[in-house]
């Protein structure tokens, strides 16, 4: 039974600054903060592109811009995303010792924009994960914390819940994944992160030598 290691993204991976990404946004469209995110992230447009709604790239971008009220490039939209992504050393250097043990693959709430993308946007994990193992949530057309979304990552590695961790820093996502039965921890630092998934590996495989 190989181990399957599921990490998201911004802030365990990786420090998302959104204000960083609004103030890019702004430059652009005119909009302050606060109209932003109403057009788009406060109606609800984002949650739905997270679950898969649209399921095309390019609909998604046409959706968020007409929202937003102005026309945004695709290759300028993705690097206004990038730009406030920055990595965090310790975490990435956790991952790298996940994919030792098993699997490691990104579990991020995002559209399907970003999932095309996420090669750009974390360009640090593609040398250790590979970027066929970065998935956004709405490649698997549900996010978190929905039980579905953990589910089909699951199907899509042929792993079983007993052999699944996953790591977040939003306790309902911790609960959700919990619900399926992944051993799931919530992010509070590197060194946490590391004992976690070295204390699951370790269970993991007593179980396999027991049965």
């Amino acid at each position: 039974m190989s181990l399957l290691f599921l990490f998201d993204m911004d802030d365990v991976l990786y420090d998302y600054d959104w204000r960083e990404r609004m103030a890019g946004l702004t430059k652009l469209t005119g909009h302050d903060l606060h109209e932003l995110r109403r057009r788009w992230w406060m109606s609800g447009g984002e949650g739905r592109a997270e679950a898969g709604e649209p399921s095309d790239p390019d609909e998604y971008l046409a959706a968020a811009t007409a929202a937003i009220g102005t026309s945004i490039p695709r290759d300028v939209w993705v690097d206004i995303r990038a730009r406030a992504t920055h990595p965090r050393p310790d975490a990435l250097a956790a991952v790298r010792r996940a994919t030792e043990l098993g699997r490691a693959a990104l579990l991020t709430n995002n559209g399907i924009l970003i999932h095309h993308h996420l090669h750009e946007v974390a360009p640090e994990l593609v040398p250790i994960m590979g970027r066929e193992h970065m998935h956004a949530s709405a490649f698997f057309g549900a996010r978190k914390p929905e039980p579905l979304v953990y589910r089909r990552a699951m199907e899509h590695y042929g792993a079983k819940p007993q052999s699944t961790f996953f790591v977040d820093d939003r306790p309902e996502n911790i609960d959700g994944a919990a619900s399926c039965g992944i051993t799931a921890h919530l992010y509070v630092d590197e060194a946490s992160l590391l004992a976690a998934i070295e204390e699951f590996a370790a269970r993991a495989l007593a179980e396999q030598v027991s049965v």
